[in-house]
């Protein structure tokens, strides 16, 4: 291809003036048939008109119709007909009667495009119905060259359906300290300081409700067996009082113990029941996290172990493994690793409620400050504030938000390139200018917001203040308080590109598939130096995301194998789904990734039936402590009620079913896969084309003897005997 001065430039569409770029007109034609001499020659013409000054993309596409109407006609059709169904798909899209169509229609990717909404319920309908109104318009709204790179699949604009016609946060971790201690409004209610555990979780649980129903992304609970252990206490001193009447003197500390203790199971039983019945504004159970795990007095550790008993207990009749709050545990050393800890037999419990009801996942305190600059649970599934002081020089994590999320589409880049590195980052450059313009749009728009559109988010301290109508909510997001993240999809299919389907020992390909991960957090990084806003690099959780992006390239570019033919692409940095590595040799494949991507994260690994051996386990929750950050634990929790089967159900076109009596009804069987973190049920939502990127029944990483052949022996040794 000819070269051209760095300083030749072209018209946007847009009226934006950048540099013209020849590898863009290649890859319009290498889109249609032509002859290779075909090819050189439009090259030729369009780049030696590139030389021209005020050139256009629009005389630049009047010039590859004529060369191609004169030298190759059928070829100068095709050329038009692909124009003109861009045209259209883009007027198509921004009409909202096409999507309410869709929508009325009941068409299967409208209906069910999120695993944890039922769509047959009439308010999650009304609010799906609003979302077709929200992405027609919100494709207008944006600048129209993100909007198309949106169509085309370029990138990625998260949750359409609320952003960015209305100014909505995505995640927080909610300031419920603050909130209790300060009081607040809410409807018609002036809420005071909870008296009592008991009246803490159900002023949380409201308080879970609102916020979920005031944003479009998950609500956390930071460190709550701390959070709510100095209302357990005002119920410990109340027994004590009443003791003093009706108790004699050498029992009374017992009593107010063992009355104290039921406080909290019923406390905490309450608030998973209320959190599992509770119905957000988006027509859904509010995405619910609950971290804990760090608390060693004995109120702590008494929340801590009733939070397990419950999860391990279930929940209805049948005592069906609970869905929401997604259970986030803390370990550390000196707190609960080791069998020395104070903690170490909550640990143990922890283990065992992950056999039987795959959460809780794990947080390794260490490694997470090593990576985010602080300790604290995740925002909703994956997303992770990083390190922040205020003014006063305090360390804050609760009252934070993150703003949004954009994701590239890596895959694609790799295929335009043909194979060419040094084009492939250039593509990655002018992507991640392209996705600027979409972050910094999306941060604009949320900056709109005034105080009265949430309330209980600006108004009541769920942010950590309680602002005035006159105030402007960017004193929440500026300065590197708020996160607003760079998503990507993919790393895993740009590896086999570029190495083929083999690579994962290949060090030079997990160089460079960890260097476009670090160039994507230099971006971030630049960004923030120019605005002082925090941009992260995003791990992404996707549901039809990973599926979406590759049905686009597989029409684009064709089925390619270990790439497009799959019809998915791998969700962020993960292993290919498809091999068995042992968890030992995922979590090693996977360790250097986060160091980039401190924004978001998770990895996960997948075991058969482990009700009999937990000591698998924990040997690799103790061997990931110091590899990764956040862990989450994948297995067959499936349970049929009328043969009695417990393991994991077989996906088949009527939903899931029994593997010993074919039963697929979800009144008589409980099925539970993990969908993009969090939990879902996927017999009541069916998933889409009946697959999930995250979900135990695609692959098991450890045979069932893998497993047994443990007996609990230590990760590194078991980690040594498998590489050998």
């Amino acid at each position: 291809m000819s070269t051209v001065n760095l300083t030749t430039t072209i018209i946007k569409n847009s009226g934006k003036t950048v540099d013209f770029q020849p590898y863009k007109v290649k890859l319009v034609l290498d889109m249609l048939n032509i002859d290779h001499e075909t090819y050189e020659a439009i090259i030729a013409t369009v780049t030696s008109q590139s030389e021209e000054l005020n050139l256009t993309t629009a005389d630049v596409y009047e010039t590859i119709l004529s060369q191609l109407e004169s030298l190759a006609p059928e070829a100068a059709q095709s050329f038009k007909s692909v124009h003109e169904t861009n045209k259209q798909a883009w007027e198509w899209a921004i009409d909202p009667e096409n999507k309410l169509s869709s929508l009325v229609n009941q068409e299967d990717k409208t209906m069910h495009e999120n695993a944890n909404k039922d769509s047959q319920v009439f308010n999650t309908f009304r609010d799906l119905t609003a979302g077709m109104v929200g992405k027609s318009k919100g494709l207008t709204m944006m600048p129209e060259i993100v909007a198309k790179a949106h169509m085309r699949g370029d990138l990625h604009w998260h949750d359409l359906d609320y952003t960015p016609l209305g100014p909505m946060t995505n995640c927080c971790l909610v300031d419920f300290d603050y909130m209790f201690k300060n009081g607040y409004t809410m409807g018609n209610a002036q809420v005071e300081t909870p008296k009592s555990i008991g009246t803490a979780t159900a002023q949380m649980a409201q308080i879970i409700a609102n916020v979920a129903s005031s944003q479009y992304g998950g609500t956390s609970i930071n460190r709550a067996d701390e959070l709510l252990a100095p209302y357990a206490e005002m119920n410990y001193q109340k027994h004590l009082k009443n003791a003093e009447i009706y108790v004699q003197a050498d029992r009374r500390v017992a009593y107010a113990e063992a009355a104290t203790k039921k406080d909290i199971y019923d406390a905490m039983q309450a608030l998973e029941y209320e959190v599992n019945t509770l119905a957000s504004a988006q027509g859904q159970t509010p995405f619910t996290t609950l971290g804990f795990g760090l608390g060693t007095n004995w109120i702590q550790r008494e929340i801590q172990k009733s939070i397990f008993k419950i999860r391990i207990q279930g929940i209805g009749p049948d005592h069906r493994t609970a869905i929401f709050p997604k259970l986030v545990f803390s370990l550390k050393r000196g707190v609960n690793m080791a069998a020395t800890d104070p903690n170490y037999d909550i640990k143990k419990l922890a283990v065992e409620c992950s056999s039987k009801r795959m959460y809780p996942d794990v947080l390794n305190y260490e490694k997470i400050v090593e990576l985010t600059g602080s300790f604290k649970a995740p925002m909703g599934c994956r997303s992770f504030l990083q390190g922040w002081r205020n003014d006063q020089g305090v360390e804050v994590n609760e009252g934070r938000m993150n703003l949004g999320v954009v994701t590239l589409n890596i895959p694609r880049i790799a295929l335009q390139s043909h194979g060419d590195k040094a084009l492939f980052w250039k593509i990655l450059n002018e992507r991640l200018d392209l996705a600027k313009q979409a972050l910094q749009f999306k941060l604009a728009r949320t900056k709109e917001a005034i105080p009265a559109n949430a309330p209980i988010l600006y108004k009541n301290g769920a942010f950590g203040k309680m602002m005035t109508d006159n105030e402007n909510v960017d004193e929440l997001f500026k300065n590197g308080r708020a996160t607003i993240s760079l998503g990507y999809i993919g790393l895993y299919e740009v590896g086999t590109y570029f190495f083929g389907p083999d690579w994962e020992q290949n060090q030079e390909a997990h160089d460079f598939t960890v260097e476009i991960v670090r160039r994507l957090n230099d971006a971030c990084k630049q960004w923030k130096s120019e605005d002082g806003y925090h941009y992260s690099v995003y791990s992404t959780p996707a549901e039809s995301l990973t599926d979406r992006f590759c049905e686009l390239d597989k029409a684009r570019f064709g089925a390619i194998p270990d790439i497009t033919d799959k019809d998915y692409y791998t969700n962020s940095f993960h292993y290919d789904v498809r091999k068995h590595p042992n968890p030992f040799e995922k979590l090693l494949f996977e360790e250097d990734y986060p160091k980039y991507a401190s924004g978001g994260f998770i990895h996960y690994c997948e075991y058969p039936n482990l009700r009999q051996n937990p000591a698998a386990l924990e040997a690799v929750w103790d061997f990931a402590y110091d590899h990764v950050g956040y862990l989450g634990t994948n297995t067959p929790i499936d349970k049929c009620f009328k043969c009695g089967f417990e393991g994991d159900f077989k996906p088949t076109a009527r939903g899931f079913c029994c593997p010993e009596c074919g039963n697929h009804d979800p009144k008589t069987c409980d099925v539970v896969k993990r969908t993009c973190g969090y939990l879902g049920n996927p017999q009541a939502r069916p998933m889409i084309h009946g697959r999930h990127v995250e979900i135990t029944s695609r692959v098991k990483n450890m045979s069932q003897s893998e497993v047994n052949n443990t007996n609990g022996k230590k990760a590194s040794q078991w980690h040594h005997s498998t590489r050998e």
